[in-house]
């Protein structure tokens, strides 16, 4: 029987891997596989186009549709400039709490599910269970796309995805979509005396943000009476800007970064046509000015939201394991969506509280893994049917 030392042992060899989302994931991936090769699981990579990241998609048990997928990121954010007690990278227990970066987001989770990959391989499965540990989950869940394709080509689409995300076992059933733009503006710099020299790429950055903040604020005024969702509303909010040399100068470059959190239902495109109606009117403004000239967007992130579906085997299936039958929703964006998106039912439940995420001093309480292997057991239970 899997204990909550086995899962330890496996979360502090996950934790001691720097996989922050900026640097390679590889390492880890390269540990799990030499962790499931002798079990006998089937494993297959997506990597990022640059090779440098790798999703890893494992099997254990017939390749047929109708399996379990147990979803997780292996990326974790920085440390930087955050006031640790302990080394980050050493997964520390005080407390009944055990202490290190991503212990609780969600690496946490992911030692769970390989804590009983030897209790899989042992079973007679009649349906599979599938491991998909992604990369740069946060950073836009910008890496799990190429697992999901491999996934939906195999012809064995899975009939649950329990994504670990940390809930405190509570099952969550939908969250907002998530994308963020990158705008870089290219003007004419001139002396200021006289602007019409020139052409401000800070002054054309006013007028699209400008538009950004008139749609944000008739999401805000127009915010359904009822919902689920806190805030209830699709948000738009500027994250970064800057540009400019000095005061004199008509600014040649500005550049600023937005997000918008769309609730499920909401068209992101069509709420952000009249913006991009004006970054074309800017760019073909500022084009005239010479090549070098104009406005350059990038798409960094695009989840989609994930919509509550009461009736899928993902919900039921997770409902049943862990006796709990209310309906919670998030603002914040998981891969959930994106296996949904696929035609794979999905729904979110794992250990540890998301006020954790993030946070210097992260952690999951040791409570959280004892409650997951009476998850798990239940799990294994659904499985000698």
């Amino acid at each position: 029987m899997t204990s909550v030392a086995s899962v330890q042992d496996i979360l502090a060899r996950l934790v001691s891997f720097d996989t922050t989302s900026r640097d390679s994931n590889l390492p880890l991936i390269e540990w799990i596989e030499d962790f499931l090769r002798p079990l006998g699981a089937e494993l297959v990579r997506a990597p990022s186009a640059d090779g440098r990241k790798s999703n890893l998609w494992a099997r254990f048990g017939p390749d047929q549709p109708g399996g379990i997928v147990l979803s997780g990121h292996t990326d974790v954010v920085p440390v930087d400039g955050q006031p640790w007690d302990t080394n980050p990278w050493d997964l520390i227990e005080r407390g009944g709490k055990w202490y290190g970066r991503g212990s609780c987001d969600m690496k946490g989770f992911l030692a769970l599910a390989l804590a009983h990959a030897e209790t899989f391989s042992k079973m007679q499965l009649n349906k599979p269970v599938h491991f998909a540990f992604s990369y740069d989950e946060e950073i836009g869940c910008a890496g799990v796309e190429p697992m999901i394709a491999k996934i939906a080509e195999s012809g064995s689409a899975p009939s649950v995805v329990w994504v670990g995300e940390p809930t405190l076992w509570g099952v969550l059933s939908a969250h907002k979509g998530i994308r963020d733009y990158e705008i870089r503006i290219t003007g004419k710099a001139a002396h200021s005396s006289d602007p019409r020299l020139g052409a401000s790429a800070i002054h054309e950055a006013i007028d699209l943000l400008a538009v950004l903040r008139r749609i944000a604020r008739e999401q805000e005024a127009n915010a359904p009476a009822s919902s689920d969702f806190d805030p209830s509303w699709t948000t738009i909010t500027v994250g970064e800007i800057g540009g400019g040399t000095a005061a004199n100068i008509l600014a040649r470059e500005c550049r600023f970064v937005f997000d918008i959190r769309t609730v499920p239902g909401a068209d992101a495109d069509a709420l952000l046509a009249p913006f991009f109606a004006e970054v074309e009117r800017v760019n073909a403004k500022l084009s005239a000015l010479g090549p070098e000239c104009g406005v350059v967007v990038d798409m960094w992130a695009n989840a989609p939201p994930l919509r509550v579906d009461r009736d899928s085997a993902a919900e039921q299936f997770i409902r049943a394991l862990t006796g709990d039958n209310n309906l919670r929703v998030a603002a914040f964006a998981t891969e959930a969506g994106q296996f949904q998106k696929a035609g794979f039912p999905a729904v979110i439940c794992g250990p540890g509280s998301i006020d954790q995420a993030h946070q210097p001093n992260e952690f999951v309480a040791v409570s959280e893994i004892e409650k997951g292997l009476v998850v798990f057991r239940r799990f294994l239970d659904t499985l000698r049917v």
